[in-house]
């Protein structure tokens, strides 16, 4: 069976959404194409948005990562304006958007009101609380390789509906097939039925 990794930075993986790199060409494989909070060029922000225009294929998934983060040096004014336009081009283009978040969930739930298209947090590991509201305001949580041993984290997975999950490695170097089956444990589900909610959970967001 193969499990579909929903975030990843491996040009090796053929069956999930590889990442691309700013800068990068687009491979033949699923992928997704955004401007990170930590690679916006406050000089050069206009050729980085032809980047990403020009680069939008029928294999491209997603708009991402893109997103706020209080811990890289981008002014947080410029950060917003970056996202917001992103949000704008997930909307006109209708794809759905894959964030990245580091200590500002709340300002990004307030963003959400903007986009028209599905709006997933990748890597999510913070706790209840935020997870819960995330939920409340239709948001997907995508999970890593911290649900192996993370036990907060495995009851916030528990919690978690089956219908607004998916599953990555990220940039960590472990089979992901290891996280299908914890995940499978901690649903009380099969591998089959857990492998199946996720493929119909990206048809769901691929199709508006």
């Amino acid at each position: 069976m193969d499990f579909f990794d929903f975030h990843h930075h491996k040009k090796n993986i053929q069956y999930g959404i590889y990442n691309l790199d700013l800068d990068a060409v687009p491979l033949e494989s699923s992928y997704s194409i955004g401007i990170h909070p930590k690679d916006i060029a406050v000089d050069s922000l206009e050729e980085q948005f032809r980047w990403l225009k020009s680069n939008i294929s029928e294999n491209c998934l997603a708009i991402g990562e893109c997103g706020l983060d209080s811990m890289v040096p981008i002014p947080q004014n410029i950060q917003e304006k970056v996202f917001l336009r992103q949000i704008y081009l997930s909307n006109e283009i209708r794809k759905p958007m894959i964030i990245h978040c580091v200590r500002k969930f709340y300002e990004v739930i307030s963003f959400k009101k903007k986009a028209e298209q599905a709006v997933i947090i990748h890597g999510f590991n913070k706790k209840q609380r935020i997870a819960d509201d995330l939920l409340k305001n239709n948001f997907y949580l995508s999970f890593g390789k911290a649900v192996l041993y993370h036990l907060s984290l495995q009851d916030i997975v528990r919690n978690t509906p089956l219908d607004r999950m998916f599953l990555e490695t990220d940039n960590e170097q472990f089979n992901i097939e290891e996280l299908y089956s914890k995940v499978s444990d901690l649903k009380g589900i099969s591998l089959e039925k857990l492998n199946e909610q996720i493929l119909e959970n990206l048809d769901t967001i691929k199709n508006g």
